[in-house]
């Protein structure tokens, strides 16, 4: 994320607007559809910030916003004199017309474009809107958020659903604790102790 935002000049308002949008979908988990129905009147941008989203089946939930988040997100409905419009849409193209998915996707896809000249990795990796969406799970349950909030936080129906972040984070720790050398262990050997199931066991309950 700090890769994809740090590219983007925000001298021009297309920048801003990438930027903002960015910003938003990373720290709200929003799906892109329900980014692109975003209007001025679903934005609280004071005190406590927060957004309200409509997911699937026009169900309504709650996100706050980051300060810095509410800011960016200030700044351009400024800037497009939209303040007074409750149902101006937020997100617009060029033209003034609302964002599609299709233009949020190819808006990702320009800034993964531009930050991959500042770190090559980002150019093997297939980043989507849908990308930053995980990357808000993920980084919820890393940070220690409980699955059943993350949940509500994304509008999934069922924790099941939610639960397969809790599997991605696993297997990320797997990586991790694969690719460094126990005490002992000539370096680059795995060994076979830690495919030992109380060793899998003590990693399932992380």
């Amino acid at each position: 994320m700090e890769s994809l935002l740090a590219r983007l000049d925000r001298r021009t308002p297309r920048g801003r607007r990438d930027y903002a949008l960015l910003a938003f979908l990373y720290n709200s988990g929003a799906r892109v559809q329900e980014a692109v129905d975003l209007c001025v009147s679903a934005l609280q941008l004071e005190r406590p910030y927060q957004v309200r989203l409509f997911g699937k089946g026009r169900k309504e939930r709650v996100c706050p916003l980051w300060p810095e988040t509410a800011e960016l997100l200030r700044a351009l409905v400024a800037e497009r004199g939209i303040a007074r419009d409750p149902t101006a849409p937020l997100f617009v193209s060029a033209q003034g017309q609302p964002l599609t998915r299709y233009g949020v996707r190819h808006i990702v896809s320009r800034a993964v474009a531009g930050a991959a000249t500042a770190q090559p990795s980002l150019a093997r990796k297939r980043v989507h809107p849908h990308t930053l969406r995980h990357s808000c799970a993920v980084h919820l349950l890393q940070s220690g958020v409980e699955l059943n909030l993350i949940r509500s936080w994304l509008g999934h129906v069922n924790l099941e659903t939610t639960q397969r972040y809790a599997e991605i984070d696993l297997a990320q720790k797997r990586r991790a604790l694969e690719a460094v050398t126990p005490i002992g262990q000539p370096a680059g050997r795995r060994p076979a102790a830690w495919q030992k199931p109380s060793i899998l066991t003590w990693l399932e309950s992380l």
